[in-house]
């Protein structure tokens, strides 16, 4: 599989180079109407609620405003990255760049530090990353490179050589370590340099967690696995490209067990779900793919979003990365 270019530069493409047959064969299948017409839904949604800022401003935020941290700031921004648009001079150009913008407001300049929970961190980098080469802003590489050795300066301090909410924990949970993991992978893609030795020292950290049925539980030794924890471990092995190891092979066979429970991990799950069978196996991912889409047909809000406990802008930014593997714009979703 290939992943693809932005829309942006998709016809001057056209003009200068000569399709091969082999190409052609790599590209995946085209888009269903229905769910061009989700996303464009959802982005339309997305892009009428980002604030001034750059942050966004959750319609049905309860409590506790995750709309307005890095992260998810961060997911929003993979969301429109990931639909292949234009960041030169597309309709959502200045999504873009305010969303990254705010992103660097929130790094500290000294430590690399984005925003104040390494769940931020992580989700922030990870944009950094897929945004770098993509979008035309210099202060892009410093910032990322910056961000990728506080995760590897972390998780170094950590006895465990993992990580969880702070950059100095002494301790580790797989979803807070999954996070900095895709992002450490995203960076290499990009030229930042991230020693084996790192994503080593992780898959060990994993492998510590992973229960006697093949899911992964939230700490070393803990028994009580989960779908949401499972896709994250099976995601790491399999960007570790360990498909042969028996800890995959495990987690590969807990996930396809895996049971739909819409409670307020859900959006973890999928958007996690979706890249783990990906890049597990083409197949069972397809027919999950066309189950999903299906179910998020129906569950969408009538403005373009999805509810959940964690906001719409969180909700439906996981969402749209869930389905993001059907575009194949972004390189860490390259196989």
């Amino acid at each position: 599989m290939q992943f693809k270019i932005s829309r942006g530069l998709q016809g001057w493409l056209a003009a200068v180079l000569v399709t091969t047959a082999s190409t052609a064969a790599a590209d995946p299948d085209p888009i269903p109407a229905e769910m061009e017409a989700m996303y464009t839904r959802a982005l339309r949604y997305l892009a009428g609620t980002q604030g001034l800022t750059g942050a966004w401003e959750d319609r049905q935020a309860r409590g506790q405003n995750f709309a307005t941290q890095p992260g998810v700031v961060g997911l929003a921004v993979l969301a429109f990255l990931a639909h292949g648009e234009d960041t030169t001079s597309g309709p959502y150009r200045d999504i873009i760049v305010r969303g990254l913008k705010f992103i660097l407001q929130n790094q500290d300049a000294r430590t690399g530090y984005i925003g104040t929970t390494m769940y931020n961190h992580g989700f922030a980098t990870l944009a950094l990353a897929e945004a770098y080469g993509a979008v035309e802003m210099p202060e892009l590489g410093p910032a990322l490179n910056k961000a990728v050795q506080l995760i590897l300066t972390s998780q170094k301090q950590n006895p465990l050589s993992a990580w969880r909410y702070n950059a100095g924990s002494r301790d580790g949970d797989t979803t807070v370590s999954g996070a900095q993991v895709v992002a450490l992978y995203a960076a290499r893609n990009a030229g930042i340099p991230v020693p084996d030795s790192a994503f080593d020292r992780a898959l060990k950290f994993f492998q510590t967690c992973q229960s006697r049925d093949g899911g992964f539980g939230y700490t070393p030794g803990s028994q009580g696995t989960s779908e949401p924890r499972t896709a994250i471990g099976t995601l790491v092995f399999a960007l570790a490209k360990e498909k042969k190891s028996p800890t995959f092979a495990a987690a590969q066979r807990r996930l396809g067990q895996a049971q739909i429970n819409q409670n307020n991990y859900y959006h973890y799950f999928i958007y996690y779900a979706a890249q783990a069978l990906f890049h597990a196996d083409m197949k069972a991912w397809e027919t999950w793919n066309a189950a999903h889409s299906h179910r998020l047909v129906r569950t969408q809000n009538p403005d373009g979003s999805w509810s959940g406990q964690r906001g719409t802008t969180f909700s439906t930014s996981m969402a749209l990365l869930s389905l993001a593997l059907n575009y194949r714009f972004l390189p860490i979703y390259e196989r």
